[in-house]
């Protein structure tokens, strides 16, 4: 299992279209993702879940990886969060 932090430096946060994307992204892995915040924990490919949390700029996440294609997952999550949020 691996295990990384991220802050949102996107103004809107986890809106629609961005919360889409991360959703297509983390169904096509093989890992299981789920993001955390606060108390709240959702699969990283459920798009209304992703949304019910209620990200916004400056908040920060977990995210976490667990399964057989951990590092190439972590990277690609990291990646999307740096390019995308």
């Amino acid at each position: 299992m691996k295990t990384f932090t991220y802050t949102i430096k996107d103004e809107l946060g986890i809106h629609a279209r961005p919360a889409g994307m991360l959703a297509k992204t983390a169904k096509a892995l093989d890992s299981e993702i789920t993001i955390t915040k606060g108390d709240k924990t959702v699969g990283a490919a459920k798009l209304m879940a992703l949304m019910g949390l209620g990200v916004k700029c400056g908040d920060t996440i977990t995210v976490t990886v667990n399964g057989g294609d951990e590092d190439a997952a972590e990277k690609t999550m990291k990646e999307f969060l740096e390019t995308n949020l």
